[in-house]
């Protein structure tokens, strides 16, 4: 099975989404073929490019990863002496990848790299989840490369960039500690330069995913006596003696993912960037490439959880008939698949918007633009920046917490199936739990698109997609999601006005769920234009999303705090433990 070329779903979106602006940033106007002579020569040689590393990562997935998902599940990651070791399995699968040349997505041809967009690296990681979560991210952490492409001297790209494009270096973020999760301004590992201008790192990190890597991106505390944000800085380090992992965490699900705690002994650093931005910048930016990611495992994890529920409930009878038959299983598969398209058209849409925000940065980095030209591409660079924070954060929420439902169901079609070992369902399940913890749980994105929504950029972004030519059919649905966004105006209204901290962190959850299903209602009706299908989708979609809406607007309006102000009593008193 090929799950790119069999994903009716993912090769429309790769057909139909408009790449043309992006690749031709991406590829210089084409100029790159005059350098590489593997380099496309035209959008039509670029898209065929793409399709081909799809179609190969899609077989490799399907073929090698897939089947072997059971065993990495199976078979633990070691800890020896310090160093971390891949299960056999799993290496047989990071090997296949790296034989296939697709672990230097990120990186540009300069440094060996396949250059590619956020568009096509998201359905890599699509892919490569649909076979095993875990490792995805041993595979998805390669996009580090694009953070020291983007803000390391070039010495540090000269040196590690073609060690991701090769292969030989698997990459890891070492943010958290024990005291700073979220809360990333309280990190406290201490960096302290040296008289020949390289750092050195001391401190411990946690839950860190992949920490056996041999490049990690740490943050650490450059600005001695700081205790904020800005006393922090970003560092590369290579996994060396230094660098020692102490623990292989236990975890319900994504057992092919080593997740470790480690140590950092006067470890050999280099800054990346500037002093003091290592939050504020790059960081983020880390997390935009992160939290995307996320959102496209979280969709494989579900395309594979369906494909179990749906062959089973094709095969399996009760009272007669396939229970697919059953009008509860039916409906329960049909909300199931929706609900992954809508998840992917939000998420395909999100790294869109990435390319032409990194895109145009670097057309405003290069020479020769003219004033007029600049003041137009400063002004879309404001404008995407702005747009890929939300969107990242709403579609990492929406992703992740569709991932936990639709595995929850796949379990439920298949019934005590489902429950046992003998069916990967139970796997999916406990694989998806984590997709909406790390990386920024949910009600820390919800917090992050909340402010967005409110300061009326979704509302923009809506207006620009309504304005689209739609054919009578659409138009009718198109009125369904102007009265929505009125209903949603109204709720923005009256939290804008009451001003309450309070209020606002509590009906955060409901408007960004009625900010996120306008959205998605407007990208599946754009698609509609392209498909038949695809309107009984967009009008299905929106038609069930609209009483929902009316429910959570009213929760707006009626804001009860009595989970505030009446805790002690609702909550009751702590239970004492022998």
């Amino acid at each position: 099975m090929n799950f790119f070329t069999d994903n009716q779903d993912l090769t429309f979106i790769f057909e139909h989404i408009d790449l043309d602006d992006i690749i031709r940033m991406y590829e210089d106007d084409f100029t790159q073929h005059e350098q590489y002579d593997y380099a496309p020569a035209d959008l039509e040689d670029a898209l065929d490019n793409y399709r081909r590393i799809l179609e190969t990562a899609g077989d490799i997935s399907g073929r090698i990863i897939a089947p072997r998902c059971q065993a990495i599940d199976e078979e633990p990651n070691l800890l020896e002496d310090g160093r971390v070791r891949y299960s056999a399995p799993l290496q047989e699968c990071v090997r296949a990848l790296q034989q296939a040349e697709l672990m230097g997505c990120n990186v540009s041809r300069k440094y060996g790299g396949l250059n590619l967009p956020n568009v096509i690296f998201t359905m890599l990681v699509e892919l490569v989840s649909q076979g095993e979560a875990g490792l995805q991210n041993v595979f998805g952490l390669q996009g580090i490369s694009g953070i020291i492409e983007g803000f390391a001297d070039e010495e540090l790209k000269s040196k590690y960039l073609p060690l991701f494009a090769e292969g030989k270096a698997t990459g890891a973020m070492a943010l958290t500690e024990e005291e700073a999760g979220s809360d990333l301004q309280n990190v406290k590992m201490k960096a302290e330069e040296q008289p020949d201008g390289t750092w050195r790192l001391n401190g411990v990190k946690r839950f860190i995913t992949n920490g056996g890597a041999e490049v990690l991106l740490v943050l650490a505390r450059s600005e001695e006596g700081t205790t904020d944000g800005l006393g922090l800085s970003l560092f590369l380090c290579e996994g060396d003696e230094t660098v020692r992992v102490r623990r292989l965490e236990e975890k319900l699900g994504i057992h092919g993912s080593p997740t470790c705690e480690i140590t950092f002994q006067d470890t050999p650093a280099y800054l990346i960037g500037e002093r003091q931005r290592g939050l504020v910048t790059y960081v983020l930016a880390l997390l935009n490439g992160a939290r995307l990611a996320t959102a496209a495992q979280a969709i494989g994890i579900s395309q594979a959880a369906f494909d179990e529920a749906r062959a089973y409930a094709r095969v399996r009878k009760q009272y007669g008939r396939r229970i697919e038959q059953l009008p509860p299983v039916a409906e329960m598969l049909t909300n199931m698949k929706i609900a992954i398209e809508a998840s992917r058209v939000l998420t395909y849409e999100t790294a869109r918007i990435m390319d032409l925000s990194v895109g145009t940065a670097k057309r405003l980095e290069t020479g020769g633009v003219e004033p007029a030209e600049k003041k137009v591409l400063r002004k879309n660079a404001k404008q995407y920046e702005r747009l890929t924070m939300l969107l990242t954060s709403c579609a990492k929420y929406y992703c992740s917490e569709m991932s936990v439902w639709v595995t929850h169901d796949a379990m439920q079609v298949l019934g005590g199936s489902g429950y046992m070992r003998d069916y990967p369902v139970e796997k999916y399940y406990r694989d998806a739990r984590i997709t909406n913890i790390y990386e920024g749980t949910s009600q820390m994105q919800i917090l992050s698109a909340f402010r967005g929504i409110l300061s009326g950029t979704m509302e923009k972004y809506y207006a620009e997609l309504a304005s689209a030519t739609f054919t009578k059919q659409q138009a009718v649905v198109a009125r369904k999601l102007e009265r929505a966004r009125k209903v949603l105006q109204q709720s923005v209204d009256l939290l804008n006005e009451k001003r309450d901290n309070q209020i606002m962190d509590l009906c955060s959850r409901p408007l960004v769920d009625m900010a996120a299903d306008i959205l998605i209602g407007y990208l599946l009706l754009g698609q509609a234009g392209h498909c038949s299908r695809k309107l009984k989708v967009a009008r299905l979609f929106i038609t069930n999303m609209e009483p929902v809406l009316k429910m959570r607007a009213g929760r707006i309006k009626h804001a009860d705090t009595a989970c505030l102000k009446q805790y002690e009593i609702l909550v009751g008193p702590p239970q004492q433990n022998n």
